[in-house]
């Protein structure tokens, strides 16, 4: 029988962290681990205010069903996750906390990695970006030269985009990729796209909101730059619309309920000639770790979570060459920390 156990945490971010959506100095999240015999499987569910989903709505989801999911015999994930998508419809990020653990777990009692069961070499990893939020032109700056790295992701959406994005350029000659998070117009996307191509910048995440599908599609036929949807592909059900608009889609465990539907959304993309990026939400060590035995899976990842975040929940994950390696042990290769959690869960 399984036994639930979960956590509300606010994690300090280094640094205050800005989108054109607004700016955090915590992120909250939700750790779960879920226990079989000796083994216990982590997941994680950062809260994010403009879906709607705090810890307090998640913790309560789980208090209401935790009978039902520890009775569930844990045989194969993807059946997990269909049990919890019924459990709980529409409940995405709850459902991707618990599908990575029961992800963990059951790698664990089949003693293998992680990457193993998802059949990903994980020396083909594509390296993670490192994330610049939206600041004065000179903290910005000084992001980027407290963290050298060879490719960085630079959040936009403000009046002096060029301005900031010029400053970031003068300190590195790193390729960028920009993030505008639905942050311009479409006029404001054909003025800046060929400028920021000369700036170096080599793909851009959701120019436009993501209610503005007809203009999309006509500023894809225009872009001289890859348009990777995000807020337009939060589900599955989201991928096929994303091939009119854009060349790619960003695939976020969190938003689209874990690593099960994540993988049949990298393979629909795949069939319909779209790049993938695998993205985070500032998760911690937790929900990277899952980012990281799929990575090889995908051609670009921005999984700089515990980079940005001055507080983790969990050990094990190493860079080597700006590439997120797990152990080579069962699981996700993560040790909960032992003062957060397992034994600091509460055992409601």
């Amino acid at each position: 029988m399984l036994r639930l156990r979960f956590r509300k945490e606010e994690l300090l971010f280094r640094h205050p962290f800005t989108i054109s959506k607004g700016t955090k100095t915590h992120q909250p999240t939700l750790a779960v681990a879920l226990n079989f015999g000796p083994a216990w499987g982590a997941g994680e569910a950062p809260a994010i205010n403009y879906y709607g989903v705090t810890t307090d709505g998640m913790e309560a989801q789980l208090l209401r069903h935790q009978a039902s999911i520890e009775r569930y015999a844990l045989q194969a994930p993807e059946r997990f996750w269909h049990f919890l998508h019924h459990l709980m419809p529409g409940e995405h990020f709850l459902t991707a906390a618990l599908d990575i653990a029961g992800w963990d777990l059951f790698a664990q009692l089949r003693r293998k990695p992680l990457y193993e069961l998802l059949g990903a070499d994980i020396r083909t990893a594509p390296i993670t970006d490192y994330t610049i939020g939206i600041d004065t032109a000179e903290a910005m700056q000084a992001r980027v030269l407290e963290r050298p790295w060879p490719m960085y992701k630079v959040k936009l959406g403000t009046p002096d985009d060029l301005d900031l994005l010029r400053a970031i350029r003068a300190v590195t000659e790193a390729p960028l990729r920009v993030d505008a998070n639905e942050g311009w117009t479409y006029e404001e996307a054909i003025r800046l796209l060929p400028e920021l191509q000369k700036l170096g910048v080599v793909l851009v995440e959701q120019p436009l909101s993501k209610i503005e599908t007809a203009a999309q599609q006509a500023l894809k036929d225009q872009s001289p730059l890859p348009l990777i949807a995000d807020e337009s592909c939060v589900t599955e059900h989201d991928v096929a619309a994303c091939v009119q608009g854009f060349h790619g889609i960003n695939i976020k465990l969190t938003k689209c309920g874990g690593i099960t539907p994540a993988r049949r959304m990298i393979a629909q993309a795949r069939q319909l000639g779209l790049q993938v990026m695998l993205g985070s939400m500032n998760e911690c060590s937790i929900g990277t770790a899952a980012l990281a035995h799929l990575a090889p899976l995908a051609d670009f990842l921005d999984a700089d979570g515990p980079l940005l975040l001055a507080e983790d929940l969990a050990t094990g994950l190493t860079l080597e060459t700006h590439r997120w390696m797990p152990p080579q042990i069962p699981g996700l290769g993560i040790r909960l920390t032992p003062q957060k959690i397992v034994t600091g869960l509460a055992g409601h």
